[in-house]
C-alpha cells in the first residue's frame, strides 16, 4: 500500500497480524501500531477532508484509509491508499472488526474468556521464536521474563512440567495454556475464597452469596436479582454452589464492576432544565497543543465530539473569502469556519442525543460574520436553533436536554445587550471573555510568549525575522492593555463612548436563542439576568467571585448557564481541576482536551457517567432552594485495601516496541483524593489538622496541597505480572450536601524510583460512582486508554467519623 504524508507518497508492504493485534512494515527500521492504540479507522468519503488537504485526485477515495492512533503519549495519523479495491476492503474489513473487539474489551471488566484467548495468543506468538508451533523451555523462560515473571528456574520448570503432560519436553498450544493458567494462579483469591465460605459451614450457597452481596458489596439488587446472579456463576455439577473458578469469575466480569454506571445507559433524569447539569466543555477547541504555535485543525473537535463533549468553542477571524478559526494574535494555524461546522455537523450526535452549544468568539466583520451565519444554516439545516422550540415566544425557564435533543445552538456575546448595560465593579473586574488576560503582568506574559516563539523559530527558520518584529509590537500592546485595564477599573463606567458602532451582526443575533452572552454585571439580589443570558468567565476571575461568595453563584447557577475557561497564562494547555467549579454549580467548565493532566482526568471520570452523554444531572444540593443541604457538612474516611495487580502493562519505547532492558518493575500504588473546596475558594489552604489522620497508615502519610491527600503502599521488588501489597490506607475527607459525586480518587501504580515520570497505570473514578466491596479496577495508560488485561484488585469502603 501506498502511504500518504504531506511530503511524499511511499509503497511500503505493510502487516495485519491478528494474533498480536498489530499494523506492522518496514521504513528506515521496523514500524508498529498496536491496535488497541488505534482510536478511529476513516476510509473512503469518510477520509475525503485528508485526501483533499493532500491535493489527491477523486479516484483514490475508494482505496483510502485513515488510522488515527496515539503513540509515545501523541495523536498521530497513518494515511494509506490500497494498490487495489480488493486489497482496500480486506484491510478494511479486518481492521475495523479487531478493532472493534479490542474497543468492547477497552471499556471496562469482562469478557474475560475472549480477554483471555487475546492474551494467550499475543504471548503464543511473541515467544514462539522458530515459528514451529512449540515452545521449549528456554523460550518460555524468555517470555517470563518479559512478562516481568521474575520467579527462580526451579520453579519455572516445575511449571513447565506440569503443562507438559506428554513429556515430550516441549509445550504445543494446549500445553500452553495450561501452563498459564498455572502461571496466573491467584493465592489472594484464594485465601478469600475459604474465608467466605468457612464463615458460612463450609459452603457457597445461594445464602452465602447474598449474604457476601449485601454485606461487603453493599449491593442494592433485589432478592431475585441476586438469585438470578448467582445462578449465573454457580456449578450444576456441585449442587449449586459457587466454586472457586466461578468466584473469581464472578470478580473479574462487569456484574461485579468497580464502576456503577459501566451498564452505559442514560439514567439521570433528561428532562430538567438545561441548567441543572454539568455539560462536557472544551476550550479552544481547535487547537491540538500549544496555545501560541499549536496547530489548529477540525481533528480537535473530532475528538472532543467522540468522547461526548457537548461544547465546543470557536475563535472566528476574517479570511480569504470566508470566516477562519484560529487563536488570535499567535503563531497558531488556520481553519475554516466551513471545514469546522461541517466536522459538527458529521460527528455531534455520533455518541450523544443531546444538544451542542457553540461557544464562539467572534472577531470578523460584518459581511464575514453575515457569512458565518449562511455557513451554519447551511450545514446543521433544522438543527440549528434559531428561534424559540415549540413556538414559544417567552420563557421563564430553559429548556431541557431532552427538549433540545440533536439540536446546535450558538453562544456569543450579544454586544446590544452588553453594551447597553453598565458594569458595576465592587473589589474585582469581571472580564469578557477572552483567551488571555489583561490581569497577568508584563513580565510574565512577555516571558510565556518568549519561549512560545522560541519554538515557532525552531519550526520556521525564515521566519525570525518578523517573530522579532512581532515580539517588539507585543511589548507595545501589553504595555498599552495593561494602561487601559487599571483605567477601566478604576471607573464604574463603560470605557467605549455612549456612542460607539456596535459591529455585529443582526445574522448572528437572531440565532442566540438560549444562550445570550452577556456581562457579568455581579451576582446579588440587586442584578437581575434573563433565563438566556449566559456570562463567561476565566478560572482567576471565578476564583475571586467564589471567595466573595460562593452561595451567590450556586444560587444564579439554579437557573442559569455559567461558562468558565482557563486562563490565558496556560500557555502550555494545561488545565484546572473542574470539580472546584463544579461544586459552585457552574455548569460549562471548559477543559483543554488536548492535555492529559490531572484536570483532564477528573473531567474524563465525571463524564463516563450517565450512559457518556455529556450531560450529568447536579447533585440535589446544587439544584433545590434548600440551604440546609448546603450547610450539612459530614466526615469520613475513604479505606481502601490495595490487594494486588494483575498483568501490569511492560515499558515500551517511542515506536511502540516492549523495552527489554526496562522489564524490572518495583511496582507501589498511590491513592489521591480530591476535594472540593465546597464553601472557601480553591486556591484556599486547608488546615493540616483536617488532612492529616490521627493515626498513621502503611506507607506514606503526609498529605500533599490542600485538598488534595496522597498515601501510598510499600513496594513490591521485581513482579510487575502479579504483585500482592495487601496493605490498608485510611484517607478522611469531608462532604457538604452528600456531593460524593464531586469527590474524586485516583489509583496511580508507579515504579520505585521513577517519581518525576508518568505512572505505569492509572485509574480516576469519582466516589458516587464507585461501587464498595472487592473490586477490580480497570488501569489506563496517561492518555486514559485502557489496558487490555491490567486490573488492580481493591477492597474499598467508606466509614463515617
Amino acid at each position: 500500500m501506498t502511504k500518504v504524508s504531506a511530503k511524499k507518497q511511499k509503497t511500503y508492504i505493510f502487516q495485519l497480524d491478528p494474533d498480536r493485534g498489530q499494523i506492522l512494515w518496514e521504513s528506515k527500521k521496523p514500524k508498529i501500531i498496536p491496535i488497541e492504540n488505534i482510536k478511529e479507522l476513516r476510509s473512503c468519503a469518510d477520509a475525503r477532508y485528508y485526501r483533499q488537504q493532500f491535493q489527491l485526485a477523486h479516484e483514490y477515495e475508494e482505496r483510502w484509509l485513515t488510522i488515527i492512533y496515539i503513540l509515545d503519549g501523541s495523536y498521530k495519523t497513518l494515511h494509506l491508499i490500497a494498490s487495489t479495491k480488493d486489497v482496500f476492503q480486506t484491510w478494511d474489513i479486518t481492521l475495523r472488526k479487531l478493532f472493534s473487539i479490542r474497543q468492547e474489551l477497552m471499556s471496562g471488566v469482562g469478557n474475560i474468556e475472549t480477554r483471555q484467548a487475546i492474551w494467550e495468543k499475543q504471548c503464543w506468538k511473541g515467544a514462539d521464536e522458530q515459528s514451529d508451533h512449540k515452545l521449549e523451555f528456554d523460550e518460555v523462560e524468555k517470555l517470563c521474563k518479559r512478562l516481568n515473571i521474575h520467579s527462580s528456574t526451579e520453579d519455572l520448570l516445575r511449571l513447565f512440567k506440569q503443562a507438559d503432560v506428554q513429556g515430550r519436553d516441549y509445550l504445543d498450544f494446549g500445553d500452553f495454556q495450561r501452563f498459564v493458567k498455572l502461571l496466573k494462579a491467584r493465592p489472594e483469591l484464594d485465601r478469600l475464597y475459604k474465608r467466605l465460605c468457612f464463615v458460612n459451614g463450609g459452603n457457597f450457597d445461594c445464602h452465602a452469596f447474598e449474604k457476601f452481596m449485601r454485606g461487603t458489596q453493599r449491593s442494592s439488587l433485589s432478592q431475585e436479582e441476586l438469585r438470578q446472579l448467582f445462578f449465573k456463576y454457580a456449578s450444576f455439577a456441585l449442587n449449586y454452589h459457587i466454586t472457586l473458578d466461578g468466584f473469581t469469575a464472578f470478580l473479574l466480569s462487569s456484574d461485579n464492576s468497580a464502576f456503577a454506571d459501566q451498564h452505559g445507559k442514560i439514567w439521570h433524569d433528561m428532562t430538567k432544565p438545561i441548567s441543572e447539569y454539568f455539560i462536557s466543555s472544551s476550550h479552544n477547541t481547535y487547537l491540538v497543543g500549544h496555545q501560541l504555535v499549536g496547530v489548529s485543525t477540525i481533528e480537535g473537535y473530532i475528538r472532543a465530539l467522540l468522547h461526548s463533549c457537548r461544547s465546543v468553542e470557536l475563535d472566528i477571524y476574517d479570511g480569504d473569502g470566508e470566516p477562519m478559526i484560529f487563536h488570535g494574535k499567535t503563531f497558531t494555524s488556520k481553519v475554516s469556519v466551513r471545514e469546522v461546522c461541517q466536522a459538527i455537523a458529521k460527528y455531534a450526535f455520533v455518541t450523544s442525543p443531546y444538544p451542542i452549544i457553540i461557544s464562539a468568539e467572534i472577531h470578523c466583520s460584518l459581511p464575514q460574520q453575515d457569512m458565518m451565519v449562511k455557513i451554519m444554516f447551511e450545514t446543521f439545516g433544522d438543527a440549528l436553533v434559531s428561534a424559540p422550540i415549540d413556538g414559544r415566544p417567552t420563557f421563564d425557564i430553559l429548556p431541557s436536554p431532552e427538549d433540545l435533543k440533536g439540536r446546535v445552538l450558538l453562544k456569543a456575546k450579544n454586544l446590544y445587550v452588553s453594551e447597553n448595560e453598565s458594569i458595576k465593579i465592587k473589589d474585582i473586574t469581571i472580564d469578557a471573555e477572552s483567551s488571555t488576560e489583561t490581569s497577568a503582568s508584563e513580565s510574565e506574559v512577555i516571558h510565556e510568549m518568549e519561549v512560545g516563539w522560541k519554538k515557532a523559530r525552531e519550526r520556521e527558520m525564515d521566519a525570525v525575522k518578523e517573530l522579532k518584529e512581532e515580539l517588539h509590537k507585543a511589548r507595545n500592546v501589553f504595555g498599552r492593555v495593561r494602561s487601559h485595564h487599571h483605567k477601566s477599573t478604576s471607573s464604574l463606567v463603560p470605557s467605549h463612548s455612549p456612542n460607539s458602532k456596535i459591529k455585529m451582526s443582526f445574522a448572528v443575533v437572531s440565532l442566540l436563542v438560549y444562550t445570550v452572552g452577556v456581562k457579568c454585571r455581579g451576582i446579588n439580589k440587586k442584578e437581575h439576568y434573563a433565563p438566556e443570558h449566559l456570562f463567561s468567565l476565566s478560572e482567576s476571575t471565578a476564583n475571586k467571585i467564589l471567595k466573595q461568595g460562593m452561595l451567590d453563584l450556586i444560587k444564579h447557577n439554579r437557573t442559569h448557564l455559567v461558562r468558565i475557561y482557563p486562563k490565558g497564562l496556560r500557555l502550555n494547555s494545561t488545565n484546572y481541576e473542574p470539580h472546584r467549579y463544579w461544586s459552585a454549580g457552574a455548569q460549562l467548565v471548559a477543559i483543554n482536551w488536548q492535555t492529559f493532566d490531572l484536570g483532564y482526568m477528573i473531567n474524563h471520570a465525571m463524564f463516563q457517567r450517565n450512559g457518556r452523554s455529556g450531560y450529568v444531572l447536579k447533585p440535589a444540593a446544587l439544584r433545590l432552594p434548600d440551604k440546609e443541604l448546603l450547610s450539612k457538612r459530614t466526615k469520613h474516611n475513604f479505606d481502601v485495601t490495595i490487594i494486588s495487580a494483575q498483568q501490569l502493562p511492560r515499558p515500551k519505547d517511542s515506536s511502540g516496541r516492549e523495552v527489554m532492558d526496562k522489564s524490572m518493575i518495583n511496582p507501589y500504588v498511590e491513592v489521591s483524593i480530591h476535594i472540593p473546596d465546597w464553601t472557601t475558594p480553591p486556591t484556599a489552604q486547608a488546615s493540616t489538622s483536617q488532612l492529616i489522620p490521627s493515626t498513621s497508615t502503611t506507607g506514606s502519610s503526609s498529605p500533599t496541597v490542600a485538598r488534595m491527600l496522597t498515601y501510598r503502599t510499600g513496594v513490591v521488588k521485581n513482579n510487575g505480572f502479579n504483585p500482592v501489597w495487601q496493605e490498608t490506607l485510611s484517607l478522611p475527607f469531608d462532604c457538604v450536601g452528600g456531593m460524593k459525586d464531586l469527590i474524586f480518587v485516583r489509583f496511580a501504580v508507579r515504579n520505585e524510583g521513577d517519581n518525576e515520570e508518568e505512572p505505569i497505570a492509572l485509574y480516576c473514578v469519582n466516589l458516587g460512582s464507585l461501587e464498595m466491596g472487592y473490586r477490580h479496577l480497570p488501569l489506563h495508560d496517561s492518555q486514559l486508554s485502557q489496558y487490555l488485561f491490567s486490573t488492580l484488585f481493591v477492597e474499598v469502603a467508606i466509614h463515617d467519623n
